[in-house]
């Protein structure tokens, strides 16, 4: 039993699962730091609409819970950018670089941003701050992106699709 895990471990992450393992330890405990330094749960999906509220008069972006967060949710992006692009560089020398299509990113970056909106949340916000609260809302949330992940990653691997 334990060499069949071992089996699909290695075959499922070629090259370990160390980086995801102290990724995911940074990632929640600058979380937990986060809302024990602030009291506020991370998430960056009303990232957009804060930030829109320096650029536009629009009522809709000036709402105080934008005005008053857009400040610290800038630091917030920007750290996750920095830190993603400092692992790239110390860590894995080298321009990233992939296969797939411009225009397929992109599409699955709209997708994912509509997803956020209608899920009133990101991954960040409920799969880690909001599960860690025990949030029901959360829990659902959670449950939804994974399930619609897995059916939508069958369905392209049945339709053939490749990068």
């Amino acid at each position: 039993m334990d060499t069949m895990l071992l089996s699909i471990a290695t075959e499922s992450f070629p090259r370990g699962i160390t980086h995801y393992l102290v990724g995911g330890l940074f990632v929640g405990l600058s979380i937990a730091v986060f809302y024990l330094g602030t009291g506020i749960i991370a998430g960056n999906s009303t990232f957009l609409e804060t930030t829109l509220s320096y650029v536009s008069d629009l009522p809709r972006f000036q709402r105080k819970k934008y005005v008053d967060s857009r400040d610290w949710r800038v630091v917030f992006a920007l750290s996750i950018v920095a830190g993603a692009a400092l692992y790239g560089l110390v860590l894995t020398p080298g321009i990233f670089v992939t296969d797939v299509q411009w225009w397929r990113l992109l599409g699955g970056g709209v997708l994912v941003g509509v997803g956020t909106r209608l899920g009133k949340g990101c991954t960040a916000g409920h799969g880690v701050s909001g599960i860690a609260s025990l949030s029901r809302t959360s829990f659902v949330n959670v449950g939804l992106f994974v399930g619609v992940a897995i059916v939508t990653a069958l369905a392209v691997a049945a339709l053939g699709v490749n990068p």
